[in-house]
């Protein structure tokens, strides 16, 4: 599967060179390369969209990159809409995403955003979270724990740089 073979191949370069080799750019290109020969030798490629996402020493240096299912990549900056609503979700958060925005903040425009690409707000239950934390040492991802934010409870909706709708 892709996602682990580009966890392989971080590791392999972190462990092979230095931390500091393994860039989202490297990784988005090894990616673009994999999708771009499937999607020229194989007659059903694969109907995917990829985002690499770098967390900088600040918010400046963040990178994000989209990935299509031929292989190309796009730098995106801030936030990135991907899927069927794609195009209404970004309208949304293009109004309202701004630089440093906080978590529950960021959490409510998502949930907004995504009620605007399919007509209804989605519940905190329908939602999978997920936060990249330049704070954290070593590994910035972590899960987030939807019943711990009070935003989430009180609205029965939802710092967000990844969000996924679960099927459901």
């Amino acid at each position: 599967n892709l996602r682990v073979a580009g966890v392989r191949l971080a590791d392999l370069r972190g462990y092979s060179y230095d931390r500091r080799d393994v860039t989202g750019r490297s990784l988005a290109n090894a990616y673009a390369q994999t999708l771009g020969a499937i999607f020229t030798e194989t007659a059903k490629p694969y109907e995917v969209e990829i985002v690499v996402a770098e967390v900088g020493v600040t918010g400046d240096d963040d990178q994000l990159y989209r990935l299509t299912f031929d292989g190309s990549v796009a730098d995106e900056r801030g936030f990135v809409a991907m899927g069927g609503q794609a195009d209404d979700i970004a309208a949304v958060l293009a109004e309202g995403w701004r630089p440093g925005l906080g978590l529950d903040d960021g959490l409510a425009l998502a949930v907004r955003a995504l009620g605007a690409g399919s007509g209804t707000v989605p519940s905190a239950g329908q939602l999978e979270v997920a936060i990249l934390d330049r704070a954290r040492p070593r590994r910035t991802f972590r899960r987030s724990l939807l019943r711990r934010r009070p935003l989430l409870r009180r609205m029965s909706l939802p710092r967000l740089r990844l969000l996924r709708l679960r099927p459901g």
